[in-house]
């Protein structure tokens, strides 16, 4: 890195990585937001159930796990850098391969796939930032390139229509899943730790490691056994489902129960993930707020967290209501609620743990959060062919929220110093 003397005004360079992170997770959600939005259209065309339909996103699901450890590990051990390019270019082919699919089999194999690689998206989003930014920027850089997940969602009903219409539901997965690979050519030659990257001078260096100390690498053996890093975990895999639900079935949801077509269901989906989009910002703006009036770390997170779980309970009303808007808004105050929720349950990693630690912490929570959702998927489809309603799941997506962070707190009532 050149010298450059430390009274001259810090680089910014970090918020560039911010940016890059950001696109990644857009793209991240914009390949696993296709099958929703054509969720009702491939179901008349290939005649899918909706056990099936559950069951090709629980493959997903279950591959996301594997994903999170596997990838969590490999980010771990060979950098962000890597890491993150090898996992962007096996879910960018996965999600392209999903055009070859057939029958309800072929894109439970697909998904699979794309759960593999798409597992080590957060991960190495998590490792760069704990490396990129100190602890009182962490929530606030981890809510931006989160607020991605929206976004790729939101450009998911605005694309994938169009590319249907015109040229077939292949052409939706294909054109789709090839933009990843774009993503990756602007990674490579970009990203370094900051210690050895030329745009970054003295200046940004020291406020990047103002709060750092030296630490050691941290094997799986040493996190398990913590009760910090169940309490992430369990979190994760009470909460993250009704993420995947939204996602996957909140598109159905208003086709079947209020008749959208293709054509019209663009402006329903993209109101949600707006909303959802502020939701993951103000999250982290909030418990970082918090912290810069004095709270503590873990007191700052845990007061954003509450605010979001007793915001997200009107959702439970949505199976009921007769109105559209009002479905519509209901959950998309709960997908905001839940955003702002992870976005302090992410950045809890790089609170709790050493840095060393940070991604297979991210990928091990992750992990969970996953296997959750597998369950919940396999769950959701079946009561909803036996059933006919959506109810039961809505009412679990309305109050599981203040459950987890409950058990969160008798987990980790204070925080440790874990500084690194």
């Amino acid at each position: 890195m050149t010298s450059v003397p430390s009274s001259a005004a810090a680089t910014r360079f970090r918020w560039i990585i911010c940016a890059l992170l950001f696109l990644a997770t857009v793209i991240n959600y914009l390949d696993r937001s296709v099958l929703g939005v054509l969720a009702a259209t491939l179901q008349k065309e290939i005649g899918w159930t909706d056990t099936q339909y559950g069951d090709i996103n629980a493959a997903f699901q279950l591959a996301y796990a594997l994903g999170f450890v596997v990838l969590g590990w490999l980010v771990d051990r060979t950098g962000a850098r890597a890491g993150y390019a090898f996992a962007l270019t096996f879910w960018s082919v996965a999600a392209a391969a999903h055009a070859l699919a057939r029958n309800a089999f072929g894109f439970g194999v697909a998904r699979f796939f794309l759960g593999i690689g798409e597992g080590g998206n957060f991960p190495a989003a998590i490792k760069a930032v704990a490396e990129w930014f100190p602890r009182k920027e962490r929530a606030f850089a981890t809510g931006i390139f989160i607020s991605g997940t929206t976004i790729g969602a939101v450009l998911a009903p605005l694309i994938v229509p169009w590319l249907t219409l015109h040229w077939g539901w292949q052409a939706a997965f294909a054109v789709t899943g090839v933009s990843g690979l774009v993503w990756v050519a602007l990674w490579w030659p970009l990203y370094r730790r900051p210690r050895e990257h030329p745009c970054v001078n003295a200046a940004e260096l020291a406020h990047i490691e103002s709060d750092a100390t030296p630490a050691a690498p941290v094997k799986w053996s040493a996190l398990v056994p913590q009760r910090r890093m169940w309490a992430i975990a369990l979190v994760k895999f009470l909460t993250d489902p009704i993420w995947w639900f939204y996602l996957f079935w909140a598109g159905k949801f208003i086709q079947d129960k209020f008749s959208v077509d293709l054509k019209h269901i663009g402006p329903p989906l993209i109101c949600i993930y707006l909303m959802a989009d502020l939701g993951s910002v103000a999250g982290g703006w909030f418990s970082s707020a918090l912290m810069r009036r004095g709270w503590g770390a873990l007191s700052a997170r845990k007061a954003a967290m509450l605010a979001c779980a007793v915001c997200v309970l009107p959702v439970v009303h949505v199976p009921v209501t007769a109105h559209q808007w009002t479905a519509v808004l209901l959950i998309g105050l709960a997908a905001a609620c839940h955003q702002g929720f992870a976005a302090n349950v992410f950045t809890l990693a790089s609170d709790l743990f050493p840095r060393p630690a940070v991604g297979s912490v991210a990928g091990l929570s992750g992990m969970a959060g996953a296997l959750g959702g597998f369950l919940f998927q396999l769950g959701v489809g079946r009561i909803k062919d036996l059933t006919g309603s959506y109810l039961v799941p809505f009412v679990i997506a309305g109050g599981i929220y203040l459950f987890a962070l409950a058990l969160m707190h008798m987990l980790v009532p204070r925080a440790e110093d874990t500084r690194g």
